[in-house]
């Protein structure tokens, strides 16, 4: 059996817009999120896990089952109703509480400052393909610093690449636009941008703590040995996973990294701008990252395709139906022998420890990592309060040993966070996928511990993988 370090956190994530609820409550402002649920019609975010009211009970739990490290979000709209002017006490003294309680049960927050959820003003504007939404950000993020200086563990934003993409090239977050590849990475860029120029004021006013940015870093594989799958697969993987490292740590973006672009962007008849003087922000931020966040769920495996662009979002769990074919990149597959869940997200722990070894060889100042998500989502079965969930035990099992294998190679990873302490609303997925230690009867708002929340306890007292 492997082992863990012995001061390694065992943590457990949640989002403010995925758990909190009370998304009108308590002086919130609105996101895109709550018209774009309401004209869907299929469910809304309200009341998600109640953290709102229910968070003393939820931080107990973590202390209880030996979960450490708590990573949740502020929603920005909660503190900013509109994005910027006035502030709204009755959520700053909303998080202050949150955090005493932490400190309460001794339980260690690492604070996201976005998580999917631009206030809408701003949203409506062009969310962060408006440079006055960066400033925005930078402004709000700053005021944090000052006001919560019990907080120690800061990111900048949850997943770059996702909001990018889901937004722009998929479709499945507000605002719904399809295979914009500009919009795409112009959003990567001048998200990458607003971190540097948080990270900087960070650093520049000599705040307490550290600071780093979450990326969700899923490995591209070809399909065949053809070198034609390997190029798919390359420029999927420049695309989603280099880019963002590269201006995290390198500053700017390699030759490698912008001739995929001069591809993707020359088949889909994009076009985008980086001014100047971004590149002097994010060169004096990357080598000012504290640490990497890294959410890690799953691979891709990836072959050619010259075709238009199409996809289709599994949002449902019906196994099979995802679709994922991006002109001028590549088609992602299925394949023979490699489980995957029943939202076709595929099980490959060996991906997680080929993502460290990476890191480590090609930015090796990255410092430290903490994975801040992984998980399962599954359809938990609940009979009169008991929930069995070996297939989430399995799945964590795997990929922690993959974990402790790459920290035996040297990487220096000093933290780890299931995806997520209680079950919570999904997205696009809605509430029929559960991912949490805590089966969280959404009518009711009781908690039940899984059959995997008894197993992480023992992980983490004994820093054994059984």
């Amino acid at each position: 059996m492997l082992r863990l370090p012995e001061d390694f956190i065992f943590g457990g994530a949640t989002a403010a817009y995925q758990a909190e609820g009370a998304t009108k409550k308590g002086g919130k402002g609105p996101v895109a999120w709550d018209e774009f649920l309401e004209k869907q019609g299929r469910f809304l975010a309200d009341p998600a896990s109640d953290f709102y009211h229910q968070y003393p009970q939820d931080i107990a739990l973590c202390k209880k089952f030996g979960v450490n490290g708590l990573r949740l979000s502020i929603a920005w709209s909660r503190i900013f109703p509109d994005g910027t002017g006035e502030v709204n006490q009755e959520g700053v003294d909303f998080y202050h509480k949150v955090f005493a309680e932490c400190e309460k049960e001794g339980v260690l927050p690492f604070v996201t400052l976005h998580h999917f959820d631009t206030p809408k003003r701003l949203f409506d504007q062009g969310d962060f393909l408006n440079r006055d939404t960066m400033d925005a950000f930078v402004s709000y993020a700053q005021f944090c610093f000052e006001e919560f200086t019990e907080v120690r563990y800061w990111s900048t934003f949850n997943e770059i690449y996702p909001v990018a993409s889901n937004q722009y090239l998929l479709g499945v977050f507000p605002p719904g636009i399809r295979f914009n590849l500009g919009s795409t990475i112009q959003c990567l860029h001048n998200m990458m941008v607003a971190h540097a120029r948080v990270i900087n004021i960070f650093k520049d006013n000599k705040y307490p703590g550290e600071i780093g940015v979450v990326h969700s870093l899923e490995p591209k594989y070809p399909a065949s040995d053809s070198e034609e799958d390997k190029h798919a697969a390359f420029l999927d993987d420049a695309l989603s996973v280099r880019f963002l490292l590269d201006a995290t740590y390198l500053g700017h973006y390699s030759d490698e990294t912008m001739q995929a672009l001069k591809e993707i962007c020359e088949a889909n008849d994009a076009s985008y701008t980086f001014l100047d003087e971004d590149f002097t922000e994010m060169e004096k931020a990357s080598h000012r990252n504290d640490y990497l966040g890294i959410n890690h769920y799953q691979c891709h495996f990836v072959k050619a395709y010259d075709g238009e662009s199409q996809v289709h979002h599994n949002g449902t769990g019906d196994k099979g139906t995802s679709v994922y074919k991006i002109k001028g990149i590549g088609e992602r597959v299925y394949k023979e022998g490699v489980p995957r869940t029943d939202w076709d997200w595929i099980i490959y722990p060996e991906g997680m420890y080929d993502l460290l070894l990476r890191i480590q060889k090609e930015y090796p100042h990255y410092n430290k990592i903490y994975i801040t998500e992984n998980g399962m989502g599954y359809k938990d079965e609940f009979e009169d309060g008991i929930i069995m969930d070996k297939p989430r035990i399995d799945y964590l099992r795997v990929y922690l040993n993959e974990l402790s294998k790459a920290i035996s190679a040297g990487v220096n990873v000093k933290g780890y966070f299931l995806w997520s302490l209680m079950d919570v609303f999904s997205w696009s997925n809605g509430y029929n996928k559960r991912y949490g230690l805590f089966y969280v009867d959404f009518e009711t708002q009781k908690r039940y511990p899984k059959e995997s929340a008894y197993w992480y306890k023992l992980v983490s007292e004994t820093k054994t993988i059984i």
